[in-house]
């Protein structure tokens, strides 16, 4: 496991945590959004901190990260989801013209970014439609728990979709630098440990 891998992790956790939050609480941390979001569009980013606009885009994965390997708080629901997450990244790479439909469906919602503002309804229900119509289609699918209440209102259904979508974009990016489901069975304490000093820097870098 290196700070790469663990980055990119924490991507998928940052969009499983806020898909939960945003389900149970129907509202959700709109920095973390943001960035996650962000990082739907940065296809062709330098780095994978690039992707997420930086380490701190990603502060919010990192501490659900130390708290599902590390601490006694682990949200079993997140856990759940993240893994699913991983697990439907690596059946999407199998449906190549699916694959295509979603980067030809991201370039074309850039057009709805640059219009309206990434924090736009429209982009979150866009984004969700690409979800709905891609990802939804395959095998396993995301379970989504939460308030009926909050999930019954389109507009929270489209950020918990959207968030849902940049976890697999960073699930993508994660195998991509040689990821693998197992590591994460094997390198709990290691990974949390290096999310910690991701944390670190990253606070210190922000002078917070």
């Amino acid at each position: 496991m290196n700070e790469e891998r663990v980055l990119a992790l924490a991507g998928v956790f940052q969009g499983a945590a806020l898909a939960q939050q945003m389900a149970t609480e129907g509202r959700c941390d709109d920095v973390a959004y943001e960035a996650s979001l962000a990082s739907v569009f940065r296809i062709d980013a330098d780095s994978v901190a690039a992707v997420y606009g930086g380490v701190s885009g990603v502060r919010r994965g990192l501490r659900t990260l130390v708290a599902q390997f590390e601490d006694n708080t682990r949200d079993i629901a997140v856990m759940r989801m993240a893994v699913t997450v991983l697990r439907l990244e690596r059946s999407l790479s199998r449906h190549r013209g699916l694959l295509d439909r979603l980067r030809e469906g991201i370039v074309s919602s850039q057009r709805q970014v640059e219009h309206f503002g990434l924090d736009h309804p429209n982009v979150a229900a866009r984004v969700a439609e690409l979800y709905a119509t891609t990802l939804s289609t395959l095998k396993p699918r995301v379970m989504v728990t939460g308030n009926p209440a909050h999930l019954q209102q389109k507009a929270n259904v489209d950020r918990v979709r959207a968030a849902l979508l940049s976890a697999v974009r960073s699930a993508v990016l994660w195998h991509q630098i040689g990821g693998r489901q197992w590591q994460i069975l094997f390198y709990r304490k290691q990974c949390a440990m290096l999310a910690r000093g991701l944390l670190t820097g990253s606070t210190l870098d922000n002078g917070l």
